[in-house]
């Protein structure tokens, strides 16, 4: 797929691991480990950004969400329980067949399309939450990626980001420990020199006009084996951006 943001190479990987994608205990096993923690960070920003009520069944009704590189659905799914309009987008043929076929087993109301983030711009698609989690450590280029996710947004709307931060640790832990070590990711998953900085990042978000970005750090704690939200940010963390109204 020809594309200003997407690399041939990772669509393939990850195309090749559709059928796995919802096993909790396969080569997806760590997005099925921090999910909870993704969904809580997810839903405490939408529900203070649009004044929603937090012990609502649906807080997010009313809202529509575009879910980039959505996978097989693990973000897309939940959104559309707690009531937003949720679109799931990926340039995986496989991938977004393993999302519709597991949308449709689970009742979900999720919807999925096979494309780009320019090709939703272009045609003119606008949403008040763009969600691009794990997603920017495997665009092609990140300044156009978090330009043209700026541009899908309305006014009023809001970014939500998640990537690895380009540090020695994260080399040694999310490379190195989680690939060859622990094997929880398959070898060759991500390249430390795609990685992105919070600066990095943040300052794409204030060139593509928006608003005050703020980054969440995500820590694994070995004795606990448990995934949760910290102010370090030196391996894994999340990114809020809002466009002004």
């Amino acid at each position: 797929m020809s594309s200003a943001s997407v690399i041939d190479e990772e669509v393939s990987r990850f195309d090749a691991l559709a059928a796995s994608w919802w096993d909790p205990k396969g080569p997806m096993a760590p997005l099925h480990a921090i999910n909870p923690v993704r969904m809580r960070f997810v839903r405490d920003a939408i529900v203070k950004h649009f004044g929603r009520d937090d012990e609502a069944v649906a807080p997010f009704s009313g809202l529509s969400a575009l879910d980039v590189g959505c996978g097989a659905g693990l973000l897309t799914e939940p959104l559309s329980r707690l009531g937003a309009e949720a679109l799931g987008l990926d340039p995986g043929i496989e991938t977004i067949g393993a999302a519709r076929s597991h949308a449709d087993s689970s009742g979900a109301h999720s919807r999925y399309r096979v494309g780009t983030l320019e090709d939703v711009v272009s045609e003119g698609g606008r949403f008040d939450i763009v969600l691009a989690m794990e997603v920017v450590e495997h665009v092609a280029d990140v300044e156009f990626f978090v330009t043209a996710a700026a541009k899908a947004l309305k006014p009023g709307g809001l970014f939500l980001g998640s990537t690895l931060n380009r540090t020695l640790k994260s080399f040694a832990l999310a490379i190195v420990g989680a690939e060859y070590v622990l094997r929880w990711l398959p070898t060759g998953t991500h390249r430390w020199d795609k990685f992105v900085t919070p600066a990095e990042f943040s300052t794409a978000l204030r060139n593509a006009g928006l608003w005050a970005p703020n980054a969440t750090g995500l820590t694994y704690a070995p004795l606990t084996r448990q995934w949760r939200l910290a102010r370090d940010l030196d391996v894994n963390y999340f990114i809020a951006a809002s466009k002004p109204t």
